[in-house]
């Protein structure tokens, strides 16, 4: 039983924002799943997901429940989520790995959105542009 860190692929990260119930945004009641093949790990509802994205750590959602699926398991969220970050680079990965920092080491982030991320589209570009208008000054 311990904390997860997954990572979510650099060409769907706005995607995988969209789907709802961000850092920040009012609950939809809604659950959300991260769906994965192969074995899942060994965690309980509470403890946390974290999310990797553009090589950085962005931050975790509490765990709801493990769903089989056809094809592996999802691990299930609600609202919740917390934007935090490590000083340190986390190049991206497939599957999931166990929480390897102290959570001590763990810091507000609240660029979690936009700081370092690369926009690999036009559309991508200017939500990064808009962000950044809205909240520098």
């Amino acid at each position: 039983m311990s904390d997860v860190v997954v990572t979510v692929p650099k060409g769907v990260w706005f995607d995988w924002i969209a789907e709802g119930d961000a850092v920040g945004e009012p609950p939809t009641g809604d659950e959300w799943g991260f769906f994965m093949g192969g074995v899942p790990p060994r965690i309980e509802p509470g403890e946390r997901v974290y999310v990797v994205a553009h090589g950085r750590l962005r931050g975790y959602a509490p765990l709801e429940r493990v769903a089989r699926t056809e094809r592996g398991f999802a691990l299930c969220r609600k609202a919740g989520a917390v934007a935090v970050t490590i000083p340190e680079p986390i190049p991206g990965f497939r599957g999931w790995r166990v929480r390897w920092w102290e959570r001590d080491r763990e810091v507000p982030f609240a660029a979690w959105r936009f700081e370092d991320v690369i926009g690999a589209t036009a559309s991508d570009r200017d939500l990064i542009a808009q962000y950044k208008r809205q909240h520098q000054g």
